[in-house]
């Protein structure tokens, strides 16, 4: 353990010639002298043999293990054209440039090609990282779109994109340059996606700006209302918790990668850029989500097309369906329930069980009505309970009274809330 424990000390050719000039003394065994220097005797042999053959000390010296000839040396021009592809796509890894090298027939493993670009330099520390062990999705495109914002640095101002992305295919259905959170910009380019590929089963955002307020203990905004009139079920993810939309978090990863190392000419608008981006994303990079398949390849329209105007909703049950009052709330065996001020003059569906009915505008349960105590609460799957209690909103009118709130607040269209 002696001489394993110096050779972390001392420099290696040193010990080299430290052994062979002791071996050569005659004065001490071979045997002996590896067991000192922790080697085996073969390897001392070999440091002996060349010493003695009169190369001097540089034979001493480590020499390079690669071989002399590589018959399945990559070619240059592949190196080449790899490199250039890396460099076309900064803030693409090895797994997706081997697939655009397979659409030119030049076929790389993908070991090969990130051991050419570390070698390089082109793979920085940060961007090697584990890939997922597991991944959820819808079964069939168009059945979930998520939306989102994509933050902003302070550094790149003049610019927030709008991110909507199906669930199933990762297709990128559109991505916006918008002018900031307002309900009204984020509707047109709904209704741009929405004429263009048809309209969704339901959407998932998170609890942002317009879509959800917390100024509202149901959290819905008009925008949301709206949605839900293109019979589009709405479905909310757990606060704080940016997990559940992990395809847009991962889709806004990327987005800023490109951003930062592919950046836009100061001559170009942002929404140019953003539609390259978006052709790039859907046709040409390859997503390993889908086995390295490209979105488009998975996706397709929908089938249930954007009307021009909203038609009236065919409720299931007519017998529980009832109008929302000026006063935000529906009259049932002679007790005034509030639902929303939001849905004055909509229709909505009670269904009923034990002694309790929960409100459905639409396809979305909107409110829980408790009979036997004449109560009226917000649907709370947690995420609303977690806000309350980290001070993010405040306990809205009507919550859990029994009856119209005490009093009604004059609010704006923009800021009307379920």
């Amino acid at each position: 353990m002696e001489g394993a424990m110096r050779w972390g000390c001392v420099n290696v050719s040193q010990r080299r010639l430290e052994f062979v000039v002791r071996g050569s003394s005659g004065k001490e065994q071979i045997k002996a002298l590896c067991e000192e220097f922790a080697i085996s005797r073969p390897t001392g042999y070999l440091w002996l043999s060349r010493f003695r053959a009169g190369g001097g000390l540089q034979e001493l010296a480590e020499k390079s293990r690669r071989p002399h000839r590589s018959p399945k040396q990559t070619p240059l021009a592949t190196e080449a054209r790899l490199i250039a592809l890396r460099r076309q796509y900064p803030d693409w890894g090895a797994k997706k440039l081997v697939k655009l090298l397979a659409r030119e027939e030049i076929h790389l493993p993908r070991i090969t090609a990130h051991r050419i670009l570390l070698r390089q330099g082109l793979i920085g520390d940060a961007e090697r990282h584990r890939p997922a062990v597991k991944r959820f999705a819808r079964e069939l495109p168009n059945q979930l779109w998520q939306m989102d914002f994509k933050g902003m640095p302070a550094s790149r101002p003049g610019c927030l994109p709008l991110v909507i992305l199906d669930d199933h295919s990762r297709y990128l259905l559109g991505l916006f340059d918008v002018p900031g959170t307002q309900a009204q910009a984020v509707r047109r380019c709904l209704e741009t996606v929405f004429a263009r590929d048809g309209v969704p089963e339901a959407m998932l955002m998170d609890h942002g700006t317009p879509w959800w307020t917390m100024t509202s203990d149901a959290g819905w905004t008009w925008l949301t209302v709206w949605l839900m009139k293109q019979d589009i079920r709405i479905y909310l993810s757990g606060y704080r918790h940016p997990q559940t939309q992990g395809k847009t978090e991962r889709c806004n990863g990327s987005l800023e990668a490109a951003m930062r190392k592919r950046p836009k000419p100061p001559e170009q608008s942002w929404q140019i850029w953003l539609d390259a981006y978006r052709h790039e994303h859907n046709h040409v990079r390859p997503h390993e989500a889908l086995n390295m398949d490209i979105p488009a390849q998975h996706w397709s329209p929908s089938v249930r097309r954007f009307p021009a105007t909203a038609l009236p909703y065919d409720y299931p049950d007519p017998a529980n369906v009832y109008r929302i009052q000026p006063h935000g709330g529906i009259y049932l065996g002679g007790r005034q329930y509030f639902i929303s001020r939001a849905l004055i003059g909509e229709d909505v569906q009670l269904e009923r069980f034990d002694d309790r009915a929960v409100v459905y505008f639409y396809r979305t349960p909107v409110r829980e009505l408790h009979l036997a105590t004449a109560t009226s609460h917000p649907l709370d799957f947690g995420q609303f309970a977690r806000s309350r209690t980290r001070g993010l909103s405040r306990e809205a009118d009507g919550g859990f009274a029994p009856a119209t709130p005490h009093h009604q607040d004059k609010t704006s269209p923009e800021k009307e809330t379920l």
